[in-house]
């Protein structure tokens, strides 16, 4: 919503294209993924788009990634095999405290993240002051869209009106100008 808004309300823009509009990618995690997850037990990632079944070919603007983070935790890895991928999905598989310092070792970066969780582990008030600022700025950002939606439906409106005001004008100019006319016939006789 936020990209469609800001393609749309750019005034740089004179013509509005869904072709503006970057991939969205919806990123799914299953903590206990089902059976049919584990058919593939070294898959863990697994990349989809929508497809029709009557053969149309239309590129749509969402991609899907299921991550059974489950089968993740079940393969094993070389410890040269570091990736930010694998460190960000370790992090999400994290268990106990001495996995936690591990990856911290290998991937330093995460220490900051530990330590904001632990943070809010402590302090869960903040998780919810988090979700209350994003709902707030959830809402503001709908009620600017509705708002927004209300101003161009006005135009639109306004421009019909003014459109159809400018006929009737000119029709009535015509009508006056046609009993002018017929006034100076009689007026001539």
């Amino acid at each position: 919503m936020r990209q469609y808004m800001r393609v749309r309300g750019n005034p740089e823009r004179k013509n509005f294209s869904y072709k503006d509009i970057k991939k969205v990618y919806v990123i799914v995690l299953f903590e206990k993924s089902s059976s049919l997850f584990h058919k593939l037990p070294n898959t863990y990632l697994h990349h989809g788009k929508t497809i029709f079944d009557s053969g149309l070919a239309m590129e749509l603007l969402q991609e899907f990634y299921l991550i059974a983070l489950d089968v993740f935790r079940k393969i094993p890895y070389p410890e040269s095999e570091k990736s930010e991928q694998r460190a960000w999905l370790s992090l999400l598989t994290t268990e106990n405290l001495e996995d936690a310092e591990k990856l911290t070792q290998d991937y330093p970066w995460l220490e900051e993240i530990y330590q904001e969780i632990a943070m809010l582990r402590r302090k869960p008030e903040e998780v919810l002051g988090m979700w209350s600022d994003a709902l707030r700025i959830l809402d503001e950002n709908s009620m600017k869209y509705y708002v927004e939606e209300l101003e161009e439906k006005l135009l639109q409106v306004t421009k019909e009106k003014d459109e159809e005001l400018l006929q009737v004008t000119k029709e009535k100019d015509a009508e006056i100008a046609a009993l002018k006319k017929q006034l100076e016939e009689l007026n001539g006789k």
